[in-house]
């Protein structure tokens, strides 16, 4: 296992929650990248693409994680972050990647509104859409799959932690 932790996955499968609870188990500091980017942008996610475009918010989601410094650390990604290349190469020198996976209905059931999510939504497209574009990007850059699918919080956490100890 690399020093640090790295959760990518669709917003709603819960990588802050499961990044925080995993962070207390492995003794590990936390860091929301979301929380990074609003921080350094001085605006919510939502806000930031309303501004910026959808094209514009990439651009800074990719160049925030770019710049992650840290060790013996949990860091929780946004949804989008795997369109970052500079981005995920990144996260995968310093981190080992775990890609939280959740089968389309289970996902659609726990979301709501995606708009008030900050979620990254190109003209037109909706949650399956974006579902069938982002699954091979998930798999292309995890070191490691979760699937999520029936599993409770602390069943995810065994699951996260059986897999870390053998990536």
């Amino acid at each position: 296992m690399r020093d640090n932790i790295v959760l990518i996955g669709m917003p709603g499968v819960g990588k802050s929650t499961l990044g925080v609870v995993l962070a207390k188990e492995l003794g590990y500091e936390f860091v929301d990248a979301d929380l990074l980017i609003q921080k350094q942008e001085k605006q919510l996610l939502k806000d930031i693409i309303a501004s910026k475009g959808v094209d514009g918010f990439l651009a800074i989601e990719n160049q925030v994680n770019a710049n992650i410094q840290t060790t013996k650390t949990v860091i929780a990604t946004g949804g989008s972050v795997i369109y970052g290349k500079e981005a995920m190469e990144h996260l995968r020198k310093i981190g080992t990647v775990v890609y939280l996976k959740l089968d389309y209905e289970t996902l659609d059931s726990r979301l709501g509104s995606l708009k008030g999510r900050g979620v990254v939504l190109k003209d037109g497209q909706d949650l399956q859409a974006l579902y069938n574009e982002r699954i091979p990007l998930y798999e292309k850059y995890a070191d490691v799959i979760v699937d999520e699918g029936g599993l409770d919080l602390e069943q995810t956490l065994d699951e996260v932690l059986k897999k870390l100890q053998n990536a």
